[in-house]
């Protein structure tokens, strides 16, 4: 496993009980107690860390690359997904996938961005970095889930959409617009989650929905805490203060009102436990999409509309 800066006094302890692990082989050693005594501590010590993680450290576990991505909860949670590529206008863009399956009974479609797990992935979907046809493939699929009367759910971890001469050209900005004005026009369930990052508009083109929620250790922000402090102070060094400006904690958020719910991360937060954080997100998707479903498409826009309209309109205690 690969441990953040933050989290040295844990692996160090960690690495003991492994050792120590190799060593009880040894029949003529019994040290099953001493490895118990260094499990329990090390549990203690992740649950203190974990409890009072300040929005960088917070920042830095929502990107750790061992973080369960898009394409593990569609392989945990979705049976016969089948994936549909293209925008129809220019191709196919591997940073957002996207696709038909089914969910808890529930014929659904999913939308997400995909980072990467090595080198050569992470190159070949752009890092979760969506060109324009990303988002207008995105569009299609909606119009498509709206045809068949189908609920759509979207999952968004992306430092922000790709900035490059490219996808400028081919008109970056005005594909992330109509993507939320068509997130915001379907009239079919819309449940979005952030797991990761959530970046700029490339994040809330997929998630302008009737539900959104956060995982308890995802940061959702208009500029990432490096361009904040680039802009702000004219060095990336500033990135913490950033960081603690920008309010872009899971639960900053909800007291902001800019999303419905917090869903608990497994002690040390997800890259630890994957099963566990997708199975708690699964449930709580399972459950809002069984009350989303009796709901009549125009009721349905109007929830989504709302959401923000009331923004800003919420306070920090």
């Amino acid at each position: 496993m690969r441990f953040l800066d933050f989290e040295k006094p844990i692996a160090e302890l960690e690495g003991k009980i492994e050792e120590l692990r190799h060593l009880s082989g040894d029949e003529n050693v019994n040290i099953a107690e001493e490895v118990q005594r260094l499990q329990a501590k090390a549990e203690r010590m992740l649950r203190q860390t974990y409890a009072r993680l300040t929005p960088w450290q917070k920042c830095q576990v929502a990107r750790h690359p061992e973080r369960p991505h898009f394409s593990d909860y569609i392989g945990r949670l979705v049976e016969d997904f089948t994936p549909l590529a293209g925008d129809r206008l220019y191709g196919e863009d591997p940073a957002v996938i996207g696709g038909l399956g089914r969910f808890r009974g529930y014929s659904t479609v999913w939308i997400g961005h995909e980072k990467g797990r090595d080198l050569n992935t992470r190159v070949q979907h752009n890092f979760g970095m969506a060109r324009p046809e990303g988002y207008r493939k995105a569009q299609r699929l909606m119009r498509l889930a709206e045809r068949f009367r189908l609920p759509v759910i979207t999952l968004v971890d992306t430092p922000g959409a790709y900035p490059g001469v490219g996808a400028e050209e081919r008109g970056q900005a005005e594909a992330i617009a109509r993507t939320i004005e068509t997130c915001l026009d379907l009239r079919v369930p819309v449940i979005s989650a952030v797991i990761g990052e959530g970046g700029s508009g490339g994040a809330i083109a997929l998630a302008a929905a009737n539900r959104v929620f956060m995982l308890e250790h995802a940061i959702y922000s208009v500029i990432s805490p490096e361009g904040c402090a680039s802009i702000l102070w004219r060095s990336g060094d500033q990135a913490k203060e950033a960081a603690e400006a920008l309010r872009l904690t899971a639960q900053d958020l909800h007291k902001l009102g800019v999303i419905h719910e917090v869903v608990t991360e497994p002690l040390g937060a997800a890259h630890r436990d994957h099963n566990a954080a997708i199975d708690a997100l699964g449930e709580r998707v399972a459950a809002e999409l069984e009350i989303l479903a009796r709901e009549d498409g125009a009721a349905l826009k109007r929830q989504r509309r709302q959401l923000f309209l009331d923004m800003g309109q919420h306070g920090l205690q």
